[in-house]
């Protein structure tokens, strides 16, 4: 505690002397968050490098790697790292945790702390999964890892919530450009998919993570590009129509496949299985496909850079996406932790190779080679499942540098979005699925009309009932107003309790009184059913009581129920907190 407040105390007498504000200092720690992302990155990286030299003898790529080892190995070794990362997995869900463990909830709904046991045992399992060959991405955990790098950096300076959970976004931000060498797309990864927004006094400490991260990753050993773009060809008018195509092709299949990883999950969780055994059934049926097709182990990234600079037989490329996709579901399904935004551009890029081919048949010599249309179905397809157009179509702008890439890849990307959005919405990050459930819920809800919130009014009674009724249903129900009606049933005014109340300690003879003489005609505000939400609580402001009476219309006010305050009230604090909510975001 000594030491955290020594570190509060010079962060403070460091900003009055450099005079910096909150927002200039915010970029100066966002410097220091992307550096510590990148390293934080690398030491992820040489860690998988370190254990493929122990299991294997080399490494690199992970296909290569299978492809080096006796079909027994391919086979033993996912099961045996499936069964390691579930037992680690076991272990960290049985330690208490007073905060959310994935960075996108500390930043959108959390306080900006990351538990540290629990971050670093779900990377070591994530670790086991991918050493030994799981089809799974290794960025999650290198996100996560940066993440909580930014975050211990916040909680030790003594940040508050709010620029502690921006902090974090920085950390995430450098992770995901340390791992794919993007720093626009990482800036807005975070902002688009974490934040939900485009704010400039986010977006700025985010852009400066990123960047720093990026400088630092090519300073350091051993950077190379993830994924090496061979130069885009131009593209003729009339071909652009294609890539539209391509786009429409992306959208309708990148719902299905996150439909298939959640089918999966739901499939291993109903074999009742421990987690371990969970996971070494995952990496076992694994390992059986790879004895035939080695290219399902590891991310996808090192097929797609052959996808891109080798010529494939069609019927290659479709048999490897198949069971490419269904080792990813087998490995995710079964509860393994990482990412699976590298699988993701494997089957955009894999999608749009057979497309192109298939464009190639027809018209051969006239349309693009097939690698063009890969690059932009990498763009598609992950525009479609993230719900992140923007984000997807700068990070493959960044990989190839290639302005001729702009105008194909902004249609694909933008027709993708629009195709999946109008299917289901499905996206692969829950934070986002809640953030479009939440702005649908407030389009509803700003919507509503009062015709939806209409109850039956039970304290109803002819203009021509007699005292002893009135009495009676007074008696019954706790309420104030009776309302009168005519023989059409149209609301004619209300009997006041208060007026009933005088009458007897009046001792006034009601033998023969009506509520025709207690009638009160404009006392109470009627509600319409076409009412918005508005309106009516503007009736209500007006009127201290719990419930006004509902009528067709002015002209025809025929009596059609009540609209109680706390329906409305209800509905009303929905909406604002669904407002609220998507604020801070």
């Amino acid at each position: 505690m000594r030491i955290r407040t020594t570190l509060l105390r010079y962060r403070i007498r460091l900003q009055r002397l450099l005079r910096f504000s909150e927002s200039h200092s915010m970029l100066l720690w966002a410097a220091v968050v992307g550096l510590l992302g990148a390293l934080a990155t690398l030491l992820f990286r040489e860690c998988i490098a370190g254990l493929q030299l122990l299991l294997s003898g080399h490494s690199g790529s992970f296909v290569a790697m299978a492809k080096g080892l006796p079909w027994q190995m391919r086979v033993l070794l996912p099961t045996a790292g499936g069964v390691l990362a579930g037992a680690i997995l076991l272990w960290s869900k049985r330690m208490p945790a007073a905060a959310a463990s994935d960075y996108m909830e500390a930043v959108a709904i959390g306080d900006g702390h990351i538990p540290v046991r629990h971050s670093l045992l779900r990377s070591l399992s994530s670790l086991a999964t991918i050493a030994s060959g799981g089809s799974i991405g290794r960025e999650g955990s290198m996100v996560q890892l940066a993440a909580l790098a930014a975050s211990l950096v916040g909680r030790f300076t003594h940040f508050s919530p709010s620029r502690l959970r921006l902090l974090v976004a920085c950390g995430a931000a450098a992770g995901i450009t340390s791992a794919y060498n993007a720093p626009i797309a990482g800036a807005f990864f975070v902002t688009e998919i974490v934040l939900g927004a485009i704010v400039m006094e986010s977006f700025g400490p985010v852009v400066v993570a990123s960047v720093v991260a990026n400088i630092a990753m090519r300073e350091l050993p051993g950077y190379r590009p993830t994924y090496e773009m061979p130069p885009f060809p131009p593209i003729a008018g009339p071909e652009v129509l294609w890539f539209v195509l391509l786009g429409i092709l992306a959208g309708i299949a990148a719902p299905q496949f996150l439909h298939l990883l959640a089918f999966s999950k739901r499939q291993f969780k109903k074999t009742g299985l421990p987690l371990p055994l969970r996971l070494g059934l995952g990496g076992l049926l694994l390992g059986v496909i790879s004895v035939w097709v080695p290219e399902v182990w590891g991310n996808g990234y090192s097929v797609v850079n052959s996808l891109l600079h080798t010529p494939w037989l069609w019927w290659s490329v479709l048999l490897v996406l198949a069971l490419k996709v269904t080792a990813t579901a087998l490995t995710t399904g079964s509860g393994a932790v990482g990412g699976i935004f590298t699988p993701t551009l494997f089957v955009g890029a894999a999608i749009g190779c057979l497309f192109g081919q298939v464009l190639q048949g027809i018209w051969p010599g006239a349309i693009s080679a097939p690698f063009a249309y890969a690059m932009v179905g990498m763009g598609a397809f992950l525009a479609a499942a993230t719900s992140a157009p923007l984000m997807a179509i700068l990070m493959i702008f960044e990989m190839t540098l290639s302005y001729q890439v702009v105008l194909p890849l902004m249609l694909s990307c933008v027709v993708a979005y629009f195709v999946a959005r109008s299917l289901d919405g499905a996206s692969m990050y829950e934070i986002t699925i809640k953030r479009n459930r939440d702005a649908q819920e407030r389009i509803r809800l700003r919507g509503i009309h009062m015709s939806e919130l209409i109850r039956p009014a039970e304290t109803v009674l002819n203009i021509s009932a007699p005292f002893a009724e009135i009495s009676r249903l007074f008696l019954k129900y706790p309420v104030k107003y009776i309302y009168i009606v005519d023989q059409h049933n149209r609301y004619c005014g209300v009997v006041a309790l208060q007026d009933i109340t005088s009458c007897l300690l009046d001792k006034t003879d009601t033998e023969n009184r009506l509520a025709a003489d207690f009638l009160r005609k404009d006392f109470l505000q009627v509600v319409t059913p076409g009412m918005s939400l508005g309106e009516a609580l503007q009736s209500f402001l007006e009127h201290q009581g719990e419930r006004l009476p509902v009528v067709r219309s002015l002209a025809d006010p025929e009596l059609l129920g009540a609209v109680y305050k706390t329906s409305l009230l209800d509905a009303y604090f929905r909406l604002d907190r669904s407002h609220e909510a998507g604020v801070q975001r």
